[in-house]
């Protein structure tokens, strides 16, 4: 999965449906009344819109989403091949702590 929109687009809004490079596409969604207002409050603090700042709260969550599903093949990895003992032992020797 990967997420790349440039900041033009990401923290702006657009006055057509092709800005910045990027086709946008306009969407409907339901959202309670104060999610907007909190929502339109941190788009004033940041300078930018409320789509603006909905693809930046949008795209954090898919980053974090990626990472989470990374984590858990990482974890899933180690629960099917965990490490054994002594495995990295040969590394031991080649450490540098700063104060030897």
């Amino acid at each position: 999965m990967q997420v790349d929109i440039s900041p033009n687009v990401a923290n702006h809004s657009y006055a057509d449906t092709y800005c910045g490079g990027y086709e946008m596409r306009t969407v409907q969604m339901t959202l309670d009344e104060d999610l907007v207002d909190n929502v339109d409050r941190a788009a004033r603090t940041l300078n930018t819109t409320r789509s603006g700042f909905t693809r930046m709260a949008l795209q954090e969550a898919l980053k974090k989403q990626a990472e989470k599903i990374l984590i858990e093949k990482h974890r899933a990895g180690y629960a099917r091949f965990p490490v054994v003992a002594e495995e990295f032992d040969v590394w031991e020797m080649e450490q540098a702590w700063g104060d030897e």
